[in-house]
């Protein structure tokens, strides 16, 4: 599938890691450093502008490396973005630590994976059809 893309930023496109990657990491762009003190959250530019296909999204994904050594993190992870958005493609990150991170220009900062979606069309029912689960909800089979 080939995907239109705007690079505003000095790094280089996204790109899969590995032959079998789902994800391509994401980059700031940043004129200076970030600094997210504990618990801080802020919109972290990327310079980069996509057109997708109909059908399609990209879902901006944590990076596990940061979470577990810095503990950053997204704040609305997954992040959607949609086949018809083309404004630049921001990042919220958030830090979870009791120390302060500084992100720097260029410093991979999440994931992007392309995915393919569908979407819905109600239809209003009186009942719904029983299955064994039925309504258990969370915990519902005692496992942890």
């Amino acid at each position: 599938m080939n995907v239109k893309i705007v690079n505003t930023s000095h790094h280089p496109l996204p790109a899969y890691a590995t032959p079998m990657s789902a994800g391509m990491d994401i980059r700031a762009n940043l004129s200076e450093p970030v600094v997210l003190k504990p618990l801080e959250r802020k919109l972290i530019p990327t310079g980069l502008y996509i057109s997708l296909p109909e059908g399609y999204e990209a879902q901006m994904r944590p990076r596990s490396g940061l979470a577990l050594k810095h503990g950053i993190t997204l704040l609305n992870t997954p992040g959607t973005i949609d086949a018809d958005y083309r404004g630049e493609i921001g990042i919220i990150l958030v830090n979870l630590s009791s120390d302060s991170f500084t992100v720097n220009d260029g410093e991979r900062i999440c994931q992007m994976v392309i995915a393919t979606h569908g979407q819905a069309e109600w239809l209003p029912v009186e009942t719904l059809d029983e299955t064994e689960r039925g309504t258990g909800g969370f915990g519902h089979t005692g496992k942890l």
